[in-house]
């Protein structure tokens, strides 16, 4: 009989493949329809206990083991993101301005890889395993709170999750205790001003010039209002107004997103966000809407689970593969699992400069050495082994 590393081996071509094949057929949050069936058939053929439509399109299928023991989640994500794809690839998308550009394709097939490997070797299972494919990533609220109120955690001891990142290189893995990644709040901020002739601008209130002042202002939060030492951001991201170069525009939308991971400081922000906005428009003479939206909180990894991270990446990717990872300020609704149990999120370097494969994460040209999906796959692995082997019989 094969060993499990030698099952996982020969499945590789295909989880490239499937891979491949997500990258050009990329849906966006919340319609994830093809993907998730994609998913289901696949996984319903390895005779796992297969839920669709959970929390929307989202998929919880469970793998019993050949004793008692017990239950350890497994995450991946399935959307894609609203981005052109300009990569020069025969995997490249085929959905104008839809792409994979932050790698859920393959999250998606690394752990259908892991789940037809252990499928294959379940009489070495102490215990259960539910693989939980989850939509929505990518748009708050996201599809976690979604799964986890149709049960997708029930009965679940641990959570594992791992995310393929090329700020780092192939053939290491990060993980930390305690705080990873950031809460992510969301806001829209519309100025109304008065808008008129460009040769006239004494009759207006010209709202792409109070725009711009925003954009610097809100910039003086981070370097005037928060401690140094503290992790923030915050970013504007997207502004729209105008149709003319000699129309002073009327309105102007700015978008954008705060990063912290202090709940105290989360709120100070906020208020400080809020202020700004304010006194500015006034200043100015505009009124204003701002739609400040609190999103994900904060991914706080369980300080047993991250340490047993050291022990499986050197297991699975190699002796000085596993490494502690920094703050990182990209949120991630992942948070929402670890809220409710214990558990872990993981990075896997999937960068690899003597290919080119450089672009970061929700970039047009986005991709990744996907040797890295082996190194994610293995890794799960060893993370589910080595639980199973500690907990032993779930009493």
């Amino acid at each position: 009989m094969k060993s499990i590393e030698e099952t996982l081996q020969a499945l590789v071509p295909d989880m490239i493949a499937w891979r491949r094949y997500l990258h050009r057929h990329p849906e966006l949050s919340f319609e994830e329809s093809a993907t998730a069936a994609f998913v289901a058939d696949l996984l319903k053929q390895w005779g796992l206990e297969v839920r669709t439509g959970v929390g929307g399109h989202g998929i919880v299928a469970k793998l019993r083991g050949a004793s008692d023991g017990p239950t350890v989640a497994l995450r991946a994500d399935m959307d894609a993101l609203p981005i052109q794809d300009e990569k020069s690839c025969e995997y490249a998308s085929s959905v104008p301005g839809v792409m994979h550009a932050c790698g859920h394709d393959a999250h998606t097939s690394t752990l259908l890889g892991v789940a037809k490997t252990l499928s294959s070797h379940r009489e070495t299972l102490s215990g259960s395993i539910i693989f939980i494919f989850q939509p929505a990533e990518e748009i708050s609220p996201g599809g976690a709170l979604g799964m986890i109120e149709e049960g997708a955690l029930d009965g679940v001891d641990v959570i594992y999750g791992i995310h393929l990142w090329t700020s780092f290189e192939v053939g290491a893995a990060y993980c930390k205790p305690g705080p990873i990644m950031a809460a992510a709040d969301e806001f829209v901020i519309e100025i109304k001003g008065k808008g008129g002739h460009g040769g006239l601008p004494h009759e207006t209130v010209d709202s792409v010039y109070i725009a711009s002042q925003l954009v610097v202002n809100l910039q003086s939060i981070v370097s005037r209002s928060v401690d140094p030492v503290q992790p923030c951001v915050v970013s504007v991201g997207s502004i729209h107004s105008g149709t003319s170069f000699n129309v002073i525009a009327e309105s102007a939308v700015l978008e954008g997103t705060v990063r912290t991971y202090d709940p105290a400081l989360r709120m100070q922000v906020k208020e400080r966000l809020e202020t700004i906005v304010k006194q500015t428009c006034l200043m100015n003479g505009a009124a204003y809407t701002l739609d400040y939206k609190l999103g994900y909180p904060p991914v706080v990894n369980d300080a047993k689970e991250a340490e047993r991270f050291y022990r499986a990446a050197a297991w699975a990717i190699g002796t000085e593969a596993g490494r502690t990872a920094p703050l990182i300020m990209a949120g991630e609704d992942y948070a929402y699992y670890l809220e409710k149990i214990p558990g872990c999120f993981m990075f896997v370097g999937s960068a690899n400069k003597a290919k080119g494969i450089v672009h970061p994460q929700h970039h047009p040209r986005f991709d990744i050495d996907e040797t890295s999906m082996e190194h994610a796959a293995r890794l799960f692995i060893a993370m589910v082994q080595d639980y199973m082997k500690e907990n032993g019989t779930k009493a």
